[in-house]
């Protein structure tokens, strides 16, 4: 289960950097020249940017990961303890 946690970390870690990226130069286009309103309006706009990244990450672990974490062949107990805290944190609400 370890594992698990590790590896979903990392994807946590990833996505996270390459929203920041996003964000960084949302607010480096404003220039010197703005309020808390045109903040806020390029914070929307990057992380628009980054959402169809994200969802597509999220369907790939999810429809990835599913027949890992159901599986009955040989190994699958410990394949199954890697893959569940992924497929957890994607699916919760």
């Amino acid at each position: 289960m370890g594992v698990g946690f590790i590896a979903l970390a990392g994807v946590a870690v990833e996505i996270g950097i390459i929203m920041l990226a996003y964000l960084d130069n949302k607010v480096k286009e404003l220039g010197d020249n703005y309020n808390q309103d045109v903040l806020k309006n390029a914070v929307i706009e990057g992380s628009q940017m980054r959402i169809r990244p994200v969802m597509m990450t999220f369907t790939s672990i999810i429809f990835g990961l599913l027949p890992v974490m159901y599986g009955t062949g040989t190994g699958s107990e410990v394949m199954s303890r890697i893959a569940a805290p992924m497929v957890g944190e994607w699916s919760a609400p």
